[in-house]
């Protein structure tokens, strides 16, 4: 069975509304053969990473970075993961009050050292997710799901 792990730091209603969005999308119905883990930034460990066969990842934008959590996530699990995880697919979604590209920045600079493989385009929120910001979170989580299948 693949595994897919969603790493999150959902401090808001907002962060936490597309995290749930991201997880239902996972359980498509016609999705099967992937355990989906769920794991708050701050808990998410190496051995997550290196069990895992594709990542989702959400954070929200402070003051023009990613949080605090997700970068002591991936200064955590960097090079212990560098070269076995290489070439997984993962996604990721972003939500912000204003301005998330360097939130986006520092997303696309970490999975490119990496070596992670963007199977979807990122979902970027500012402001509270509408319906279709909603929608295009669960299509995430359904895309990363149906990559591993």
């Amino acid at each position: 069975m693949a595994t897919l792990l969603i790493v999150h730091h959902t401090p808001s209603p907002s962060t936490q509304a597309m995290f749930e969005a991201v997880l239902a999308g996972t359980k498509h119905p016609d999705i099967e053969g992937v355990d989906v883990v769920r794991r708050a930034a701050l808990a998410a460990t190496v051995s997550d990473v290196l069990a895992a066969d594709g990542f989702l990842l959400g954070t929200p934008a402070n003051l023009g970075s990613m949080s605090g959590a997700l970068k002591h996530f991936f200064d955590t699990i960097y090079y212990p993961c560098l070269d076995t995880t290489r070439g997984r697919p993962f996604g990721f979604w972003v939500h912000g009050n204003s301005d998330t590209s360097g939130t986006v920045r520092q997303l696309t600079a970490i999975t490119t050292g990496l070596s992670w493989k963007q199977a979807a385009s990122p979902v970027i929120v500012t402001g509270d997710p509408d319906k279709s910001d909603l929608e295009a979170c669960k299509n995430l989580g359904e895309l990363l799901a149906a990559t591993l299948t």
